[in-house]
């Protein structure tokens, strides 16, 4: 069964049309999907990279544009589309959690999005649900009627999320994001990367799990002596092909500075160490 399909089936009688943003590549996996709930609140969830693929399907989707767009971060692969929206759509409203150091590369009169704000979308609404720590904008949408959380990059079946620490990412941050979500008990998760996740409860513990599981193993490393991401990554990322060792290394960080902020570890002109 289709995306598409599966998803008008589980939002009942909600109108959801999944539209491939058309971006497929090294950090994009088979690209974007982005959400188009028409009706008397026409809202598209994330803008995509404005490639003409995902502006026809939009058209396709509504002649008279998205209405509202919500993005979901500031990352370009959600973000960077809504210059060619407003292009084509001048009247198209954009709205997002306030992230000035990203918001800024996108010329668009951003609207600002809080925790807790509820959002007309469709015929029902939207509720913004604030969660930091792949970027510090992130957001997740809920849709209450049917258990239904519009999760961005929080998690993917295809592989796990990778934490940008030198961007804005932090891991306490996205740990307490799945965990909040976790307590929500959605049915089912709509990502931005891959299809739907009909167990979201299983993934989201399954991720908790593995960062656990890193932790050990980068806690393992400086108790070895190892001092530096680099060295970290080497031993515990092995065989990683040279394309994906910077990501790598983001990881690890995000988990050092995880660490730090505890106090478990410490960091001198670039080394890190035990506590």
């Amino acid at each position: 069964m289709s995306l598409a399909r599966r998803v008008s089936e589980l939002f009942k009688p909600t109108v959801i049309l999944p539209l491939h943003a058309g971006n497929p590549g090294h950090m994009t996996g088979a690209g974007n999907w982005t959400y188009f709930l028409p009706g008397k609140h026409p809202v598209l969830i994330d803008a995509g990279t404005g490639l003409s693929e995902h502006l026809e399907a939009i058209a396709r989707a509504r002649p008279e544009g998205p209405g509202h767009v919500i993005v979901t971060h500031a990352h370009g692969d959600h973000a960077s589309g809504a210059n060619a929206i407003a292009a084509r759509w001048p009247d198209a409203v954009f709205s997002k959690y306030p992230w000035p150091d990203g918001d800024a590369r996108y010329p668009v009169a951003w609207r600002p999005l809080g925790d807790g704000d509820v959002v007309p979308a469709g015929d029902d609404e939207l509720r913004v649900v604030h969660t930091p720590g792949h970027a510090p904008d992130h957001v997740a949408l809920w849709h209450a009627a049917s258990k239904t959380l519009f999760s961005g990059d929080l998690v993917s079946t295809d592989t796990t999320v990778v934490i940008l620490a030198s961007h804005g990412g932090s891991l306490s941050e996205y740990l307490a994001s799945l965990k909040r979500v976790l307590a929500l008990a959605p049915a089912r998760l709509l990502p931005a990367h891959g299809p739907a996740i009909d167990d979201p409860a299983g993934i989201i513990n399954r991720y908790l799990a593995h960062r656990a599981m890193r932790e050990e193993q980068i806690l393992a490393a400086l108790g070895e002596g190892l001092r530096t991401v680099p060295a970290i990554v080497a031993r515990i990322y092995v065989g990683l092909s040279d394309a994906l060792v910077p990501m790598a290394c983001e990881s690890v960080l995000a988990h050092l500075q995880k660490l730090e902020d505890e106090r478990r570890a410490a960091q001198h002109d670039g080394e890190w160490s035990l506590r």
